[in-house]
């Protein structure tokens, strides 16, 4: 009689999930990726940021591409964010179904919007999501329904609060189950208001994230730079986000600047 063949898959490598590490009151920090690079990913995850966002809304959603930005995620350690478009919840089940570790919802404005958010995150009965473990999330569909199940529940939302409608509803949003933080998007709020002063967009600001707070949520704050990482830090932010893009163009014309100094101008 054969002898049963031993089991020579290996152990899953456990790491502490984002929302485990929020419950825990950890503050937590990363970078908004809207250019393509699975090279940016990893030298983030070797410079020991928590997380990073891929930003499909505003950047490719080409999803090959962002197979390979998860890849390179695992092997160094980094969580990865997806912030999807409008409603589309499609793209949220590929992205989850590829590793990603949660969920940007832009243009939330209401507990209803939010709601239908987590649905898209999340299987039944607090989801709707589309169910299959032969996926890279289900490790080709070498773990069993349950586990893959209980590993689902660790998916983040995060809720995008993007207009003075939004802002007002903040502690409704904020308080939906399932959602787990609120980021405020300034820009899109400037301009759903016109584009006021910039006292007026602080003040709506601390408005949600006053309203978030209370709801028992992550505030989640965009910055550009250390001292933005100060503000937020004092401001309680637990989820601190370094716009990559801003960062690096900062960076970039800072080396450029000697130069024109020197000469009088741009080097020909």
């Amino acid at each position: 009689m054969t002898a049963a063949r031993a089991d020579h898959r290996p152990a899953l490598t456990e790491r502490t999930s984002l929302k485990a590490r929020l419950a825990a009151g950890e503050r937590l920090y990363g970078a908004l990726l809207r250019l393509p690079s699975e090279t940016l990913v990893e030298m983030a995850g070797v410079a020991g940021l928590d997380y990073v966002v891929i930003d499909c809304e505003h950047g490719p959603a080409d999803m090959t591409a962002l197979q390979h930005h998860m890849t390179a995620a695992a092997a160094r350690g980094i969580d990865v964010l997806v912030r999807v478009g409008t409603s589309e919840p499609a793209l949220a089940l590929r992205c989850l179904d590829l590793g990603a570790a949660g969920i940007v919802h832009p243009h939330i404005d209401s507990a209803q919007d939010a709601h239908r958010a987590v649905e898209a995150v999340h299987y039944p009965p607090l989801g709707t999501r589309g169910f299959a473990t032969y996926s890279r999330a289900g490790r080709f569909g070498t773990v069993s329904a349950a586990d893959h199940v209980t590993a689902s529940r660790d998916a983040l939302v995060v809720a995008m609060v993007e207009t003075e409608k939004a802002v007002a509803a903040a502690g409704e949003i904020a308080g939906s189950e399932g959602v787990d933080a609120v980021l405020v998007g300034p820009a899109d709020l400037a301009a759903d208001c016109a584009f006021p002063g910039t006292d007026v967009i602080d003040g709506l600001v601390a408005t949600a994230h006053r309203a978030t707070r209370e709801a028992g949520r992550a505030v989640m704050t965009i910055v550009a730079g250390p001292e933005g990482v100060r503000d937020a830090e004092r401001a309680g932010a637990q989820l601190v986000l370094h716009n990559m893009a801003q960062v690096l163009m900062d960076t970039f014309r800072s080396l450029a600047a000697p130069a024109s100094r020197e000469e009088g101008g741009r080097p020909s």
